[in-house]
């Protein structure tokens, strides 16, 4: 299975706005959903969008509702993630994965998005540091 590579990370203010990229030189990603996900060290990876890019449906975690957009550019065969109004707790490694289905869910209360047991590898991760 082929990793996708993401860039666009860095140090920004709270406040301020990044935008992720996510894309792959092996395959068609409009074939996939594609996942993006977030990690810091020492916890859980938290899935924090789904994008189909079958039928262009959208899911998003709670806690980056409202904040993050997810969108494809087929023709540069690319998934973003817009990140606005970026929190300190906002800050980690983000990666992207392809997926089978988007699958949004309720866990304790709050809407999160779930990689389904079929999720493709995680790539390498670009950090997001957010400065309160």
């Amino acid at each position: 299975q082929v990793q996708l590579v993401e860039s666009g990370g860095g140090l920004v203010q709270s406040g301020g706005s990044l935008r992720l990229s996510c894309t792959t030189s092996k395959f068609p990603l409009d074939e996939y959903a594609v996942v993006w996900s977030r990690q810091v060290p020492g916890k859980e990876r938290e899935g924090v969008s789904c994008i189909n890019n079958r039928d262009d449906t959208t899911y998003y975690s709670d806690s980056v509702k409202g904040r993050f957009t997810t969108s494809m550019d087929a023709a540069k065969n690319t998934v973003y993630l817009q990140m606005t109004g970026l929190k300190p707790e906002d800050t980690a490694i983000y990666s992207c994965a392809t997926d089978i289905i988007c699958a949004w869910t309720v866990i304790a209360g709050r809407g999160v998005v779930l990689p389904s047991s079929q999720i493709g590898p995680w790539g390498q991760g670009t950090q997001v540091t957010v400065a309160s």
